[in-house]
């Protein structure tokens, strides 16, 4: 099983901070107890490393994700976001719609990551139950909201060093 203590994400090494940073977070409705335990976590983060504009978006369900990403980034003019995270709680029931909705929403933010010039950082849980969620917002699993921000600042980084190379 996969444990942050096990990796260096938590290492914060990116240097300076676009100074005019915005991120969009896009938040789902469904299991939104988590789903805002996943926000505060992540709004936190780029408070701490002073992220100047912090924009969050309500959208019905996971599915949903993909369309508001793309649909922000096409209608946002010269005020184009750096990064967007994707936050959804998806718990597993008794028929194979948790496959479809989990399939859709990953293929999109994948397809996002490879068409947008600004990393999308997938914070959806894909969980069996309501305890599994629990585990990833500050339980035995790390809180998964905390690292999606630091995720966001590190592919931020990363951009912006890529584009300097060019």
């Amino acid at each position: 099983m996969a444990d942050v203590l096990n990796s260096n994400l938590l290492h914060i090494d990116t240097g300076i901070l676009k100074k005019d940073a915005c991120i969009v977070l896009v938040k789902t409705e469904w299991n939104a107890a988590v789903v805002d335990q996943l926000e505060r976590g992540c709004i936190a983060i780029l408070e701490k490393y002073a992220v100047k504009r912090i924009i969050t978006i309500t959208v019905p369900g996971a599915v949903e994700i993909p369309f508001t990403v793309k649909n922000y980034w096409e209608n946002a003019g010269k005020k184009k976001p750096d990064a967007f995270i994707a936050f959804g709680c998806v718990i597993k029931g008794d028929t194979p719609h948790f496959d479809y909705v989990c399939r859709a929403v990953t293929d999109g933010v994948l397809q996002l990551n490879l068409t947008l010039p600004v990393p999308t950082i997938f914070g959806v849980l894909t969980v069996n139950n309501e305890e599994q969620a629990m585990e990833r917002v500050g339980g035995k699993h790390g809180h998964k909201g905390e690292e999606a921000a630091i995720t966001a600042l590190k592919m931020m980084a990363l951009a912006k060093r890529k584009s300097k190379a060019d």
